[in-house]
C-alpha cells in the first residue's frame, strides 16, 4: 500500500488490546441509554446509537473478517444493508434518513453482535499481517470517529425533549470564575510550509500526501473565541446586520431563524443552553460552540478579522502540545471548559475550529483501493475544512493534521472558531 493512503505503522505490541480498548470505550459510552435512546433519530444528519453500535461492528465483519478470517459465519446476513453507511461498493442500503425506523433488532441483539464479532476479530488479529494491521487500525479510528457522533447525536436529541434530560448526570456544571486571557495575536512568517501528515504515523488518506503550501505572513489568535465575546456579537445586532454575512448564511439567518447558537436560549435575563448534563448557564469564558461556518465567518466580519485557512492552522499548530479530552472511562466532559490559552494556537481540542478552506483534495491525492477508498474522497464538495478536535473527541484521536469537514450550514457538531488576520 502507498504512504499516501493511509500510513504505514511499525506492528503494535498488542493491536488486540487496542481493539478491546477502543471498543469497551464505544459499549461504555452507552451505559444507561434505554431502548429508546437508542433507536431514536432526530434529524436526518444524525443518527441513532444503536445504529452507531452496529454499523461500527459491520465495518470490521465485512473489511476484514469476511475477506481475512477463513471460516467466518456472518451474524446476520440482513445486517450488510441495515447497517452499511454510504459505501456504494459494499451493496444496497437502508436510506440514511430512516435509520430511525430500524426497532429490530433490538438493542440487546446488536450487542450480542458485537460480541460476535469481536470474538472473532480477537481470532483474527492473533495472527496478523501488515494489510490486516493497517486495515484493523483504520477500523479503530473510524470507530472513534463514531464516538464522537454518537456524542453529538445524542445531544441533538435529548435537546428535542421538551425536558431537556441529561445525559450524563444533571448536576450544575463549574463555572469559570475568571474573565478568560485577553486575546492576544501570534505572527507567523509566510513562505512555503509543509502540510499535511507524516508518513510514520497513522493519518486519514485526506490528511495527505504531506506537500509545501504557499502561505503569507498572518497572525492567529491566541484563544478561541469565547461565549461572551459571541454574546457581545449578539447583542450587537450581529444575526440582524447583513453586511456581515455570506449570501447563502444570510439566506439561513432568515429561513431558519438563527439568532444565537444551537441549543441556546435567554432566559431570566440569563443565556442557557443544552448540554450533556442537560440545560446549564452559557459560561461565558467557555469557548463559544455550535456555530455554523456561516456565523464564524459573519463573527470574523464583525470583529474585523477572518478565519484562518487550514494551512495557516496547521503551519501554527505544527508544534503546539495537542490534547484529546474524552469522554471514555467515566471521563466525561460535557461541554468545552477551558478559558484562556497562551501558545501559539493554544492546547486545541475544546472546539473544532472552522477554517476558510474547502475540503479539497492535496496535490497527488490517490484514494484507497476498493470499496474502503470510498472513505474521505467521495465528500470533497461543498465542504468546509474545521482543525483541531473538541471536548467529544477520544483521547489518541487528534493531531494537528486531522481534516474534519462538515457543510457550511450545520451546527449541531461542538464546532467554533479562532481568528485569523493578515499580518501588517
Amino acid at each position: 500500500m502507498e504512504n499516501n493512503r493511509f500510513a504505514r505503522r511499525r506492528p503494535d505490541t498488542d493491536l488486540g488490546a487496542k481493539y478491546r480498548a477502543v471498543r469497551s470505550d464505544t459499549d461504555q459510552l452507552c451505559d444507561g441509554l434505554s431502548e429508546a435512546d437508542a433507536v431514536v433519530q432526530s434529524m436526518d444528519d444524525a443518527s441513532p446509537a444503536k445504529w452507531h453500535l452496529a454499523h461500527t461492528t459491520w465495518f470490521f465483519e465485512t473489511f476484514l473478517l469476511k475477506p481475512h478470517l477463513p471460516g467466518y459465519t456472518e451474524f446476520d446476513p440482513a445486517f450488510g444493508f441495515l447497517f452499511n453507511s454510504y459505501y456504494e461498493g459494499a451493496g444496497e442500503r437502508h436510506a440514511r434518513p430512516q435509520r430511525g425506523m430500524i426497532t429490530r433488532p433490538s438493542l440487546e441483539t446488536v450487542f450480542a453482535y458485537r460480541r460476535h464479532v469481536d470474538e472473532a476479530m480477537s481470532s483474527l488479529l492473533r495472527g496478523y499481517c501488515p494489510d490486516i494491521l493497517e486495515l484493523a487500525t483504520l477500523g479503530l479510528h473510524h470507530e472513534q470517529q463514531h464516538q464522537e457522533l454518537l456524542l453529538t447525536d445524542l445531544l441533538h436529541l435529548f435537546a428535542q425533549n421538551p425536558t431537556h434530560p441529561a445525559y450524563r448526570g444533571g448536576e450544575p456544571l463549574p463555572m469559570h470564575n475568571v474573565e478568560p486571557d485577553p486575546l492576544t495575536w501570534h505572527q507567523f512568517d509566510g513562505g512555503l510550509v509543509d502540510i499535511g501528515a507524516d508518513d510514520g504515523t497513522f493519518h486519514f488518506d485526506c490528511e495527505g500526501p504531506r506537500h509545501k503550501a504557499l502561505v503569507h505572513p498572518f497572525e492567529l489568535a491566541s484563544r478561541t473565541v469565547t461565549a461572551g465575546e459571541w454574546i457581545e456579537f449578539i447583542e450587537d445586532g450581529g444575526y440582524v446586520t447583513p453586511s456581515l454575512w455570506l449570501s447563502d448564511g444570510w439566506a439561513r439567518v432568515q429561513s431558519d431563524g438563527w439568532s444565537a447558537p444551537l441549543y441556546w436560549a435567554h432566559e431570566n435575563a440569563t443565556w442557557q443552553s443544552m448540554t450533556l448534563r442537560g440545560f446549564q448557564p452559557v459560561d461565558h469564558a467557555a469557548p463559544v460552540c455550535h456555530v455554523s461556518y456561516f456565523e464564524a465567518d459573519a463573527f470574523a466580519s464583525w470583529i474585523g478579522a477572518r478565519l484562518p485557512t487550514e494551512f495557516e492552522w496547521e503551519h501554527a499548530a505544527a508544534k503546539t502540545p495537542v490534547t484529546g479530552n474524552l469522554v471514555t472511562s467515566g471521563r466525561l466532559r460535557p461541554r468545552p471548559q477551558r478559558g484562556g490559552e497562551t501558545s501559539p494556537v493554544g492546547l486545541f481540542g475544546d472546539v473544532w475550529e472552522w477554517t476558510s478552506s474547502a475540503f479539497l483534495p492535496f496535490p497527488g491525492y490517490k484514494p484507497l483501493d476498493g470499496t474502503v477508498g470510498e472513505y474521505n474522497g467521495k465528500f470533497m464538495s461543498g465542504q468546509m475544512v474545521l482543525r483541531g478536535g473538541s471536548c467529544a473527541t477520544p483521547d489518541g484521536h487528534i493531531r494537528s493534521s486531522y481534516r474534519n469537514f462538515f457543510q457550511p450550514e450545520k451546527r449541531w457538531q461542538y464546532s467554533g472558531l479562532r481568528l485569523a488576520r493578515d499580518a501588517d
